[in-house]
């Protein structure tokens, strides 16, 4: 597998680590370019009025946002061709400020040659700690 991103890690290392910061604008954009405008996504009074703490980010936004570190990674040399998560916790998102994810990335298992394939494991967490994307795990192989 030489030439791969993968070919110079083990099972087990990680392999990408990055800390993706939201802000309630980056709601609205996500909003906008999604067309989800569910207003628990940007007020306060609403969301708490269906039991939640506060403002939260879309989870489809939160589910794009952790891949971003696995193809900044690939760089080009390989493709994400499988990706799923269990949407864990919610991303609260601060009226001032930010909320952060934590994506943590280590190579789980190599898949046989020809395909030269990679699995990885991906670890979210928020400014807590706590998991907010559970058995999130990412496949990619070569172009």
């Amino acid at each position: 597998m030489s030439g791969t991103p993968w070919s110079t890690f083990s099972v087990g290392d990680e392999v990408a680590n990055e800390t993706i910061y939201l802000t309630r604008e980056s709601l609205v954009r996500y909003a906008g370019a999604s067309g989800d405008f569910n207003p628990i996504h940007y007020r306060d009074d609403v969301a708490q009025s269906v039991g939640l703490d506060g403002v939260l980010a879309h989870g489809m936004l939160t589910m794009g946002l952790a891949i971003a570190p696995v193809t900044s990674w690939l760089a080009g040399k390989a493709m994400v061709t499988s990706y799923q998560v269990r949407f864990t916790k919610p991303v609260y998102v601060p009226v001032t400020g930010s909320a952060g994810v934590t994506v943590s990335v280590t190579l789980h298992s190599l898949g046989e040659a020809p395909e030269e394939s990679a699995t990885l494991a991906l670890r979210v967490t928020n400014d807590e700690g706590a998991t907010v994307l559970g058995k999130a795990i990412a496949v990619v192989s070569t172009l």
